[in-house]
């Protein structure tokens, strides 16, 4: 394994920083931005060989206590063969553009203008149906934060929308695959709708997530 040198990693970073000004710099390798309850991000996560890294687009909910910000709905840069593709530390300027480029035209939320948090919880709708449709694992976090960042945002419809999702969703979800602590479809529908009704509760668990991760000077 190859390990960069720490000046290679502030270049890389400074160079991504630039190319997406909307983002900050939060540490080494990735940059984030805010939108209300949640963070959009560009991961610069090394490869396997540690002479690269692969750029990975994604977001993370504040609305629950998470010890890291996670790469949730991540989309990492991709080949045209649908392989994921790693940027050389090493590469060339030209290189550097195309993957700039391509990573933008691919992620399914704007880089460029902030996606709205309506896109951003739709999204997660499509990401957990289509998880489903194609027999992955039950995408029951990513459907608990999508009613939680709706419910933290004050739109109520996009709440009702989520549970319903959620709803027939987990109608489908095979058990053997669910979390251990799962008791029932109804008893986490229940839960989830007490969780969207404490407001209050949702805005400080934001705002500490916001002060544990420091991300307070995260631009919105």
């Amino acid at each position: 394994m190859t390990n960069p040198s720490a000046a290679t990693v502030r270049r890389v970073t400074k160079d991504w920083a630039a190319a997406f000004p909307g983002f900050t710099v939060w540490r080494p390798l990735h940059l984030l931005r805010r939108i209300g309850p949640v963070v959009q991000g560009i991961c610069l996560d090394r490869s396997t060989s540690g002479d690269g890294y692969c750029p990975t687009a994604h977001v993370h909910a504040l609305t629950r206590e998470f010890p890291v910000i996670s790469l949730t709905l991540g989309h990492r840069l991709e080949r045209l063969s649908g392989q994921p593709e790693a940027v050389l530390f090493t590469r060339q300027e030209g290189e550097f553009q195309r993957a700039v480029d391509a990573l933008k035209a691919q992620s399914r939320l704007s880089l460029d203008v902030p996606p709205s948090l309506e896109e951003i919880v739709r999204e997660y709708h499509s990401s957990s149906s289509a998880r489903q449709e194609k027999g992955f694992p039950p995408a029951v976090m990513e459907m608990e934060d999508s009613i939680l960042i709706a419910a933290a945002a004050h739109r109520r419809d996009l709440v009702e929308d989520s549970l319903s999702i959620a709803t027939d969703l987990a109608s489908k979800w095979p058990k053997a695959r669910l979390p251990l602590t799962w008791v029932s479809a109804d008893a986490w529908l229940e839960g989830m709708r007490n969780k969207a009704d404490a407001a209050e509760a949702l805005a400080e668990t934001v705002t500490g997530q916001v002060a544990a991760h420091k991300l307070d000077k995260l631009k919105e």
